[in-house]
């Protein structure tokens, strides 16, 4: 049985930082794509980042680009997202996705994986 489990969310003040960790387990990780996708009230899941399992790749959405990192310890299943200059429109609900052997699943789309964490809440406060 596949498990991704956040953790490391929480409040934090504009401007200030957060480091989020998705333990994996039940997949292989080492050949598993990971992502990060984030969810505010009342829109859609939405793509922050992600890191490809061959190269370690990563990809930004354009809102983050330059603010958060993801990075990932094949040898704690663990993938990361550090989260720095964080802003009020940053609030979310912060997904852990995963899809193993991707081939050619879209890597910036919730189509993209097949196993999804259960969230950790982010709030920023102005």
């Amino acid at each position: 049985q596949v498990r991704l489990v956040e953790s490391g969310g929480g409040l934090v003040q504009a401007g200030g930082s957060l480091r989020l960790s998705c333990a994996a387990s039940g997949l292989t990780f080492f050949t598993s794509n990971m992502g990060w996708f984030r969810q505010a009230p009342g829109k859609g899941r939405e793509f922050v980042a992600d890191m490809n399992w061959s190269d370690r790749s990563a990809d930004y959405a354009a809102s983050v680009k330059g603010r958060f990192t993801i990075s990932r310890s094949n040898a704690k299943n663990t993938v990361y997202l550090q989260m720095n200059s964080l802003q009020p429109e940053d609030t979310a609900v912060y997904y852990c996705a995963a899809v193993v052997d991707p081939g050619s699943r879209p890597r910036s789309n919730v189509r993209g994986y097949d196993y999804w964490g259960q969230g950790t809440q982010v709030t920023v406060s102005s």
